[in-house]
């Protein structure tokens, strides 16, 4: 096969993605409670520490993301994954030898600043893929990234009950060094120096508000901000949740895992299907119709009394995120111009970390004023009016163009 072909990077990017994802997510399920567990050493609460060990590596994130995704355009996408992968790699080691709540933040705010590796996976793929297979392409990273987000929560849960947390802090660390080691001699990335060259005379400013003032981008960035923040708001309570309807039972941390990872796995079935059904007939009806559908699942997980009952929800809510998620990706792909990706991945980067920055203070004041159940009934109303607005805020995509990639393939005949 050649080295250059679009559909290799695909599969070295969706191996790289599932890898990555395994290792980010088998964290997720026991950090409130590793938190928990670690303790303050200035005093602060069990609760204020849970939300910041989210929002602390989300606000971070959000700073870096732009300046990380500019870069992208000047010196190469790859060069990034391979950044964010074996960054991450040190700085999630270094958490399992952490002594307390804040210092478990202060990596995790040092590991926004230099993770990353949606964004630049994302950004390297929507570089070589031809403009008319963005939704399949978009669909398979996203079902290596769900799939990885299905697994990943089972495994950590499972291992933090029986090894105790910091043993998957060294898991995940080893699976992100593996994963940039695939890309660093898997990929050959065809870069357009031409465009680099542009985009290095051009001001970090003057990009991102070109790539901004495209028609359809700044709506798809609301897009993603909303469905980001709706996803988010599950996941600092979700331990908390568990434990209260499984009566303080044992298994918390394996089950939190399984709702977790199975909702994710519905996500990454549904993925290709409704990314390549989107080539077909078009992305913003189908984003629409699949945001209303998660937030009319996400509103009777109110009233959930077992279970089983929550977690037979969040599989049909993560069918419907298969239909959100790579989807707003593909949008984004095809309303801006060639050469930009990196600025426009990295900008969607930094709205998905402003969201996963405010969720958990959003989470935290809705539990203390109204009780935990409040929380799915507020993230239903956001996913409604996510897809609401898509139906009547999206313009028509342009007419497709050829990027530089699918040029010289189909110059040499594939």
């Amino acid at each position: 096969m050649r080295p250059n072909t679009w559909q290799r990077i695909l599969a070295i990017l969706f191996i790289s993605q599932l890898t990555t994802a395994v290792g980010f997510s088998s964290i997720f399920p026991f950090l409130p409670l590793y938190v928990k567990s670690l303790g303050s050493s200035l005093g602060l609460s069990v609760e204020l520490l849970a939300g910041l060990v989210f929002s602390a590596q989300a606000f971070t994130m959000m700073l870096a993301s732009p300046v990380w995704g500019s870069l992208a355009d000047r010196y190469g996408r790859k060069l990034m994954v391979v950044r964010a992968s074996f960054g991450g790699s040190l700085l999630i080691l270094l958490m399992a030898f952490v002594r307390s709540g804040e210092e478990l933040v202060a990596l995790r705010a040092l590991q926004g600043l230099v993770t990353g590796t949606v964004a630049a996976n994302s950004a390297l793929l929507a570089a070589q893929a031809p403009r008319d297979r963005l939704g399949y392409a978009m669909g398979m990273l996203q079902v290596g990234l769900g799939a990885g987000v299905a697994i990943g929560p089972i495994i950590g849960g499972a291992i933090a009950d029986a090894f105790g947390y910091r043993a998957a802090f060294y898991i995940t660390a080893a699976l992100l060094f593996i994963s940039g080691v695939m890309v660093l001699f898997g990929v050959r990335e065809q870069f357009d120096e031409t465009r680099a060259v542009e985009s290095r005379t051009t001001s970090f400013f003057s990009l991102w508000r070109l790539v901004i003032a495209t028609p359809g981008v700044a709506m798809s960035y609301t897009l993603r901000f909303l469905s980001q923040l709706g996803r988010m708001m599950f996941v600092p309570v979700a331990p908390f949740f568990v434990e209260e309807l499984m009566s303080g039972g044992g298994g918390v941390n394996s089950f939190t895992g399984l709702v977790i990872g199975l909702g994710a796995g519905a996500t990454t079935l549904t993925a290709g299907f409704f990314g390549r059904l989107g080539d077909r007939i078009g992305f913003r009806t189908l984003v629409a119709i699949s945001a209303i559908a998660a937030g009319l699942f996400y509103l009777p997980q109110s009233i959930v009394q077992e279970p089983w009952q929550l977690l037979a929800l969040s599989i049909l809510v993560g069918i419907a995120m298969g239909g959100v998620l790579p989807l707003i990706s593909a949008l984004l792909a095809s309303y801006s111009r060639a050469g930009g990706e990196g600025s426009v991945y990295g900008i969607d980067n930094a709205i998905r970390a402003s969201a996963r920055a405010i969720a958990p203070l959003i989470v935290t004041a809705v539990l203390v004023r109204f009780g935990i159940r409040a929380t799915f009934l507020l993230t239903g109303a956001i996913f409604i009016f996510t897809g609401l607005l898509a139906r009547v805020g999206l313009p028509a995509p342009p007419q497709q163009v050829e990027t530089p990639l699918e040029a010289s393939t189909l110059g040499q005949g594939g």
